[in-house]
């Protein structure tokens, strides 16, 4: 979850209520979904909140959502903006990343602390919506140190996006005092290297001219000459990426955030060229794009949701304190309702309701009895995964929770497993994995097709802690699997690993062996070859006569490959073989 800090004196003054205490402003703040974590060294909160809500990634959201639920505004808010002075031209940029958008924001009073929300905002935006700068990244420039070209229609002024040769031009990027090509910034600056890899397979690099030349490499660093401070008053923003719809809404939240600190948004026109890659080729946008947003719900469906009655006049006054517009039709069970250029997790009718029940209050509402003449109980599933994970914690196993999401650099590769070209393997864990199409983390791209590397990573991350370290885990497995409805097989899986000086397979195998006794099951290890493994000290783990997983020692490579200095002796299978 995205954690910002947030100092609760500039709360107070964005949202008009310097009466409030900091326990007052903590209870508003959980209203909205937003829980306190902490405080900052600097007396600041730390608030933890659920990533749908980009638009409050900086002070200035949270005071404007504040604001809406105290009744001080209402209705969706549109910042005037004044007629576009900059084009940005774009021509020859590469490929891999075609598309560009901007702003500029005039008659801006930075102190530091505006300042640090601005660049806290920046960061925020590209760990979540940008994914790490790899889908959208932000340039923030002092408007007075760009010298803008002429436009290709005479008036006005112009930047160039583009892109040239790594070890063509020079230019002086931020906390350095010496010109440098792009390729000897991805070398030698720490800001490069750190961002490298989003270049590493362009043969031209984008860039950014003005008037006086290179000042901008996106998506690895900003150049010194136009870098903001507190004497900024005229800010250009610029941003790229591997999609319009994404660096234009992270644009949008940006605008709002500095025109909330009283700066006058100003649009750039975008002008793709004619032989521009991208959806764009030969058109010109007209950025920031403001346009609002509709969605139609009916009523009855907000009414079954919340499980409260509500008359149109009621339901109009929740969505205007949500910062929604909302029109009922002339017979009360149908709504328009108006979504701000801002709120980038609107995408479905029960999103509007949401926001309609956050505004009425969840906490207000009255708990009842469902219509249904049945008594929830324990599925047998879950009284079976209780019953296994309480004879592994007696057998002194430590009980352990990851991730069901891994990359396949830690499923595959590190576990010495080759990745299945399609279907299912006879390996285990060697199955087709169910991969993220647009994954937020590099960590994060698959979900697992078995637990044994989670468990192995714990034993990683753990070398500093005191030995014998036992472990097991319970959790989800799955794989591409075409039969299913989903096209998703999913199973519940157990994992052990013992990591002692004296592991061997003898000891898994007593494990196994006890825990097959406690659910009177025959348990047999045939022998059996697995990469993961050691040749000749692994076995299958056949449960009455149905083959459902595998035990053995851990080869030295994966246990070099972790940093493990000891043996690990290790089993998997599948938790429905103990049914």
């Amino acid at each position: 979850m995205p954690v910002v800090d947030v100092d609760p004196d500039e709360l107070r003054r964005l949202t008009g209520k310097a009466e409030k205490d900091d326990d007052e402003l903590r209870s508003d703040l959980f209203s909205l979904g937003l829980e306190f974590e902490g405080w900052t060294e600097d007396d600041e909160f730390q608030l933890e909140f659920a990533p749908d809500r980009l638009d409050r990634l900086s002070v200035e959201g949270i005071a404007r959502s504040l604001r809406y639920h105290y009744g001080e505004d209402r209705g969706v808010y549109v910042p005037n903006t004044n007629e576009p002075e900059w084009t940005i031209q774009v021509e020859d940029q590469p490929e891999e990343r075609p598309y560009v958008t901007g702003a500029v924001v005039r008659g801006l009073d930075l102190d530091e602390t505006s300042l640090e929300s601005l660049i806290q905002l920046q960061e925020k935006l590209h760990a979540t919506m940008g994914r790490q700068r790899a889908k959208g990244a932000i340039g923030v420039h002092d408007l007075t140190m760009l010298k803008g070209e002429n436009a290709v229609d005479g008036g006005g002024k112009s930047i160039r996006y583009t892109s040239v040769d790594p070890d063509e031009e020079r230019f002086v990027p931020l906390d350095s005092d010496q010109e440098m090509t792009p390729a000897e910034v991805l070398a030698d600056h720490e800001t490069g290297e750190k961002f490298a890899d989003l270049v590493a397979d362009m043969d031209s690099v984008p860039v950014i001219y003005d008037g006086i030349g290179l000042f901008s490499f996106p998506p690895v660093i900003n150049g010194r000459r136009t870098e903001v401070t507190t004497d900024s008053r005229d800010l250009f923003i610029e941003m790229t990426g591997t999609d319009q719809w994404t660096v234009d809404h992270m644009l949008n939240i940006v605008c709002y955030a500095l025109a909330a600190r009283g700066g006058q948004v100003e649009r750039v026109e975008v002008e793709y060229d004619d032989d521009a890659p991208g959806d764009y080729a030969g058109r010109t946008l007209d950025r920031p794009d403001f346009a609002v947003r509709t969605k139609t719900v009916t009523h009855d469906r907000i009414e079954s949701i919340l499980g409260v009655e509500l008359d149109p006049e009621a339901v109009v006054d929740y969505a205007e304190r949500a910062g929604l517009d909302a029109e009922a039709d002339g017979t009360g069970s149908l709504y328009e309702v108006e979504i701000p250029p801002y709120r980038v997790d609107v995408l479905h009718p029960l999103d509007v309701v949401d926001d309609i029940g956050r505004a009425l209050g969840f906490n207000d509402l009255e708990p009842r009895y469902p219509d249904v003449s049945t008594v929830g109980g324990r599925h047998e599933d879950s009284r079976l995964e209780d019953a296994a994970r309480d004879a592994l914690v007696g057998l002194g196993f430590e009980d352990l929770l990851n991730f069901h999401m891994i990359s396949e650099e830690e499923n595959f590769e590190r576990m010495d497993l080759p990745m299945p070209d399609e279907g299912e393997s006879d390996v285990l864990g060697a199955a087709d994995p169910v991969t993220i199409r647009e994954p937020y983390s590099e960590d994060y791209t698959m979900l697992r097709t078995w637990a044994l590397p989670s468990v192995m990573m714990v034993l990683e991350n753990n070398t500093h802690r005191a030995y014998p370290q036992d472990l097991a885990e319970i959790g989800l497995a799955a794989h591409v699997d075409d039969s299913e409805n989903t096209g998703v097989a999913e199973r519940q899986t157990v994992a052990g690993a013992l990591a002692r000086t004296d592991a061997s397979y003898e000891d898994a195998k007593a494990r196994l062996q006890a825990v097959a006794e406690a659910f009177g099951k025959d348990l047999e290890t045939p022998p059996t070859e697995h990469p993961t493994f050691i040749d000749g000290r692994a076995a299958e783990v056949v449960l009455d006569g149905e083959s459902v997983g595998i035990v053995g020692e851990i080869h030295p490579r994966v246990l070099v490959e972790h940093d493990l200095e000891l043996p690990v002796a290790a089993f998997e299978f599948r938790l429905d073989g103990l049914a």
